[in-house]
């Protein structure tokens, strides 16, 4: 019987021939990574409608080619990344910065880093310490995920952030991945966060690019949060407006631990938010929440799956998507309780204002459950704004732009005001938000 050779299409066959150009120059632990990435993204290829988790983003139609992969930054990269870190406002006192994929430790406060915290390139880590590779390998759901498997094929630099046990740290560390300008390449990205035994932390992801330039990014951010520790978890996504962005957060949670995680999306001509979150130890809670700011043509996807492995949990998961011209929004989440996850507790909701006509947004929520003592909900909402609150507004002298931002704010306020808690890092990272979402009502 003949083999069934699959039609690869012009984006497949160039990551194909990438990696077989690049195939050998890593260390051996890196290496074994690559390996088993591409063996699976050489099965699963590149996501289309026929795929039921990615059936509202075609990813092999909207990626019609796969740019170059980026190349290691020179002097003149390193000096307008630089300029571009001027220019974005701060949050925290450390920042640590990866330019085009690759660790930048000429353009990181290291001096600055709090006690208790290490942080090292991703590639120099695995050469010294090939164990971490265990770590890096990914669960059971983000092993059959297409964007898992590609990061996986061209993992070569990132971030290792290592929180000591019974740390305290009180700055957020502002983990910063630029795209520089000049011809669209391909940037590939993984970061691995480790929290140890009842330390505590607050972890900013920004990610920005230029305007103008259609590049493609693949980001991995992998945390393991331990044991009676606690995680803040922001993530700001403001991405060139062309770009394509596929970001991926695997999260796994020890006993009596906390993971709170929020992130904002107001990037990228196409964009897709992963979420894999599991528990692996008894008593602990996780939030998730999201904002996503579209207009244009933008389509952003967030899909998230929550699996309560072990009883005694709760997760909160709240999404919240504004919608001008005729953006797409796309919300897939998941609540996986197992057998013997008793006492789970899950809610989920996603809500969507549209701005106008022309806006779409697909909601898909899902519940498998599997153990007969829980509490697991969900709903969804989509609508305009409340035509009795703008004549409120409007009626007491306020104008009809000013009004419409008013009642934005609010309704992407509930997701930010109540995450983290009262640390000034948490804190700064909610006005930076609030800032960012100012600024795109301000240009709409």
């Amino acid at each position: 019987m003949n083999a069934v050779t699959p039609i690869r299409t012009p984006a497949e066959q160039a990551l194909i021939g990438a990696y077989a150009a690049t195939k050998g120059a890593g260390s051996e632990a890196l290496e074994a990574l690559r390996s088993a990435g591409f063996f699976r993204f050489e099965m699963l290829g590149l996501p289309h409608r026929r795929v039921e988790e990615w059936k509202y983003t075609d990813l092999r139609t909207m990626m019609r080619d796969a740019k170059p992969f980026a190349g290691a930054p020179d002097a003149a990269t390193l000096l307008a990344a630089k300029t571009s870190l001027y220019a974005l406002p701060r949050i925290g006192e450390c920042r640590i910065v990866v330019l085009d994929g690759a660790f930048a430790p000429e353009l990181s406060d290291l001096s600055k880093l709090p006690a208790g915290v290490t942080v090292s390139g991703l590639a120099d880590a695995l050469a010294r310490r090939p164990a971490i590779a265990a770590r890096l390998a990914g669960g059971t759901i983000a092993q059959g995920n297409a964007a898992f498997a590609l990061n996986a094929s061209f993992l070569s630099d990132g971030l290792l952030v290592e929180i000591a046990p019974g740390a305290e740290v009180g700055h957020a560390l502002d983990l910063v991945s630029i795209v520089s300008d000049g011809p669209a390449r391909f940037v590939n990205l993984r970061n691995l966060v480790v929290v140890g035994d009842k330390a505590s932390a607050t972890i900013v992801e920004t990610h920005i690019g230029p305007d103008g330039v259609d590049y493609q990014k693949n980001s991995v951010l992998q945390v393991v949060v331990g044991a009676g520790a606690t995680l803040e978890h922001g993530r700001r996504q403001v991405d060139g407006k062309d770009a394509l962005h596929l970001a991926t957060l695997e999260a796994e949670i020890g006993a009596d631990a906390h993971f709170d995680s929020l992130t904002l999306t107001t990037g990228a001509a196409i964009s897709r938010n992963q979420l894999f979150v599991r528990f692996a130890g008894e008593h602990s809670t996780a939030s998730l929440r999201g904002v996503s700011m579209l207009r244009g043509k933008q389509h952003s996807d967030t899909t998230l799956v929550v699996e309560h492995a072990v009883p005694h949990c709760d997760s909160r998961e709240t999404f919240k998507h504004v919608l001008d011209g005729e953006a797409h929004g796309v919300f897939q989440g998941k609540i996986i309780v197992a057998p013997d996850a008793q006492k789970t507790d899950g809610k989920m909701m996603s809500q969507a204002i549209m701005l106008a006509e022309g806006p779409s947004m697909d909601n898909k929520p899902e519940l498998e459950i599997f153990a007969d003592d829980v509490q697991c909900g969900h709903g969804c909402t989509c609508g305009a704004l409340d035509p009795d609150l703008m004549f409120y507004l409007k009626a007491r002298g306020i104008p009809h732009a000013e009004a419409e931002a008013l009642l934005i704010e609010a309704f992407a306020r509930e997701a930010i005001e109540d995450f983290g808690g009262d640390l000034p890092a948490v804190e700064e990272l909610r006005e930076a938000m609030f800032g960012t979402i100012a600024e795109w009502m301000r240009t709409r």
